[in-house]
């Protein structure tokens, strides 16, 4: 079972929420992930800062110190289509200035980003990578570092409402001999964290068909176009329909590449399209939507039609 690290709002109090963990994990027996330990970490320090999402969450022992390290530069992609089950991989780089006695390349430092939902100090839902990030240092002080953002649709941690505008941050734990311990005294590790650094899209993925019809068909006679959009649906594990979007409807000649918009079709609420064209040449149809902040763009394959 993969361990799920989240961190999220619940009754004004930021907890690792949704975690799904192996029963030893969950009888303390078991070292955390590096997920885990990062959540539990950010919670702590966030905490230790005063700030009202985390006072009111269940107290780790200790509270970790202020590591000396800062982030900049942070890279992410524009955005993310996410389906219902396949595993997304959200590449993130950064600059991480440290003190010289942070060692980026020891066995108990790590580094990574995470994305999360609302402002800064005060998040409805945090998600890390899998793993943590990897470093390579460019002087004694300053490190490029690449990570992941790791989201698994399957695991149901995402809510539809959750499509949209993510914030991103950056983290970096000195473990000082914790690591690895089921419940380290954070008293004793070192953190940095900082959000804001950027932001991406992580969308519904969407889906488009098209069924041009009758074919063959005559010069001049009337070629019905239907086709329907739908996008995943996270909360239920499915694809449902998306209604009451605007669709471009386009045609290309047979041999030619160039695609034309013959006109928008507005789909009904369940997602339908459907219209009519004169037959004119041989040609394939295709609708085509243009997406949105909270679902991706998409072309359907595209149906040919024999003109008589």
């Amino acid at each position: 079972m993969r361990i799920r690290a989240t961190v999220a709002a619940v009754s004004g109090a930021l907890a690792l929420s949704a975690l799904a963990l192996p029963a030893a994990h969950a009888a303390g027996t078991a070292a955390p992930s590096y997920q885990e330990g990062a959540a539990k970490v950010l919670r702590a320090a966030r905490a230790a800062h005063g700030m009202s999402a985390f006072t009111a969450a269940k107290p780790a022992t200790g509270r970790p110190y202020a590591l000396h390290a800062t982030f900049s530069n942070l890279k992410i992609g524009k955005a993310y289509k996410v389906g219902t089950t396949n595993h997304v991989a959200l590449s993130v780089s950064y600059t991480l200035t440290h003190g010289t006695e942070v060692n980026i390349k020891a066995s108990d430092f790590a580094t990574g980003p995470y994305i999360y939902k609302g402002v800064s100090s005060n998040p409805s839902k945090v998600i890390f990578g899998d793993d943590a990030a990897t470093c390579t240092a460019t002087s004694s002080t300053v490190a490029v570092c690449k990570g992941d953002i790791d989201i698994h649709p399957s695991d149901g941690l995402l809510e539809n409402a959750d499509a949209g505008s993510w914030n991103v941050g950056a983290l970096a734990i000195k473990w000082n001999g914790q690591q690895g311990k089921a419940n380290p005294d954070l008293s004793k590790v070192g953190v940095a964290e900082k959000g804001g650094l950027g932001s991406t899209l992580i969308q519904r993925n969407a889906t488009l068909t098209t069924d041009a019809s009758p074919e063959p068909v005559k010069k001049g006679a009337t070629i019905t176009v239907k086709g329907k959009l739908s996008r995943a649906n996270w909360e239920t594990g499915h694809y449902g329909a998306y209604g009451s979007q605007s669709v471009k409807l386009q045609f290309a000649k047979k041999g030619s590449t160039t695609w034309t918009t013959l006109e928008t079709v507005k789909g009904d609420s369940a997602g339908n399209l459907k219209t009519t064209v004169k037959a004119s040449v041989d040609g394939s149809f295709r609708y085509s939507f243009a997406g949105n902040s909270t679902t991706s763009a998409v072309t359907s394959a595209s149906g040919f039609v024999d003109v008589k």
